[in-house]
This record gives C-alpha cells, sequence and structure tokens, in this order.
C-alpha cells in the first residue's frame, strides 16, 4: 500500500480534518519507503519502539503519541534528532493520531475505557471527557481491585473525603486531570483519569469527590490497537503487530 494512501484512508476513518487544532500534526508525520507491507503500532514513538520496529523489518509504524508538539523545542537536538536519524535512515514512515484517537465513538480511547472498566456511558460533558454509571457500586477497596484486574497496575487513589460508595463517574484518559474542575457541580462519585497533578488533591478534597489516576500509557493503548485491528481486517496484505512498550505512568 502507498504510504500517503494509508494516510488518507486512517484520516477519513477518524475524521482527522475535524481536530486541526490538535497540539501534534495528525497523520504521516516523517516519510519513508513508499510501499507499506509491514507497520508496527504502539502508544508512543519512542526509541525503544523504533528499535522493534527495526527489528520486525517494518515499512511504517503508527502511534498515538508522536513528534512536533506544540511545546517542543523546534530544533533537531538530541534525543529528537536521534529518534529522526533511526527512523530516515532505515526509510520508516511515522503516523500519528493524537486527538482523533481519544475522542472516536469507536475506536477512541474515552470510550474504550469505558467499556473495559463496564460503565454505561451517559454522555459527553465535553470533547474529551465522558461521563457515566458503573454496573454496580464500588467501594474503594473493591473499585481499585477491578482496575488492577483490568489494567494490571494499581492506580493511585484519593478520597478522604468522598462518599462511601462509587456509582457516578466522569473520565478521560491520557493527562486528563487538567478537566478535573469541570465536573465537580455534576453529581459524580469519582473522576478516573491518567494522570495527577498536585492541585488535583485539593479538587478532590474540597468537593468530596474520589479521583484516581489509571496512568497515561494503560489508559491510551486501546484506541491505537483497535486501529490496527480494523486496518488489518480492512486491507489482508498489511502485516500489523501491536507492541505494548512498558511504560509505569
Amino acid at each position: 500500500m502507498n504510504n500517503f494512501f494509508l494516510e488518507q484512508i486512517i484520516n477519513k476513518k477518524l475524521n482527522s480534518n475535524k481536530y486541526k487544532n490538535d497540539y501534534t500534526p495528525n497523520g504521516l508525520q516523517v516519510e519513508g519507503r513508499s510501499e507499506i507491507n509491514k507497520i508496527i503500532t504502539g502508544v508512543t514513538a519512542c526509541q525503544n519502539l523504533l528499535k522493534i520496529a527495526i527489528q520486525h523489518n517494518a515499512d511504517a509504524i503508527i502511534v498515538h503519541h508522536g513528534y512536533f508538539w506544540n511545546n517542543q523545542d523546534k530544533r533537531v537536538l538530541g534525543m529528537h534528532r536521534h529518534r529522526l536519524k533511526t527512523l530516515l535512515s532505515n526509510d520508516i514512515n511515522l503516523y500519528s493520531w493524537h486527538i482523533p484517537l481519544d475522542v472516536h465513538p469507536k475506536f477512541g480511547n474515552n470510550v474504550q475505557l469505558g467499556k473495559l472498566l463496564n460503565i454505561n456511558i451517559n454522555n459527553n460533558i465535553n470533547p474529551y471527557v465522558l461521563q457515566g454509571q458503573f454496573k454496580k457500586k464500588y467501594t474503594v477497596t473493591s473499585l481499585i481491585n477491578m482496575i488492577k484486574k483490568k489494567l494490571n497496575r494499581t492506580p493511585f487513589h484519593y478520597g478522604k473525603t468522598g462518599p462511601k460508595y462509587i456509582n457516578n463517574v466522569a473520565w478521560c484518559t491520557g493527562k486528563g486531570q487538567n478537566f478535573f474542575h469541570q465536573v465537580t457541580n455534576l453529581n459524580i462519585d469519582a473522576y478516573l483519569t491518567g494522570e495527577i497533578s498536585e492541585e488535583t488533591i485539593h479538587i478532590a478534597e474540597e468537593n468530596n469527590i474520589h479521583f484516581f489516576s489509571l496512568g497515561h500509557h494503560a489508559t491510551e493503548k486501546s484506541g491505537i490497537y483497535l486501529l490496527g485491528k480494523w486496518l488489518s481486517h480492512q486491507y489482508h496484505n498489511l502485516q500489523i503487530k501491536f507492541i505494548d512498550v512498558y511504560n509505569p505512568i
């Protein structure tokens, strides 16, 4: 498959043109060889993922977290230089889809986290935050145990003033703690996201809400995995393999 045609296919599926103000370019970020047969997918285009792609003789890498972020140094130095050199010297294409892969109604990380944790989705608070209910009430201990089982990691929890039982929740995968203050008036028992900031503790305590940090990487694996699975079903000539490079955050 032609590398630019692959970009067009995924852009159309994820409706990427809708998110032109994303923090990073969506689509083909680094051009490699024109013909693509083998693809490696992963959450972040770290050096370890690049090395694995080379070992698999991949023609392309598709990730959720790519390069050229708005707040990134525009100079090609150090780690950034090393990553780009690895891609270019091995003629590997790098594709990245960020917000389109967070909010997609089928592949989206937010929707998939809700399904994984058996949450009935009620509505969107905003394009990035969902609200819903667990199918049963949880105590803090039982919810932590369920999350551990589903995500294979122990979440951070703070809930000094939170209710005894947790049923109504809002959530946003990844770095979603910045949206926490927007849901404090929605009668939720808990807010779930990937990361935590210093002020998060005060928001939780002063609004009587439980806060759970499940891990940025852990909450954003589903989208890129399902995108690769969809591609392989649609185009049987493509060999696609998801690689989960461990990240404790």
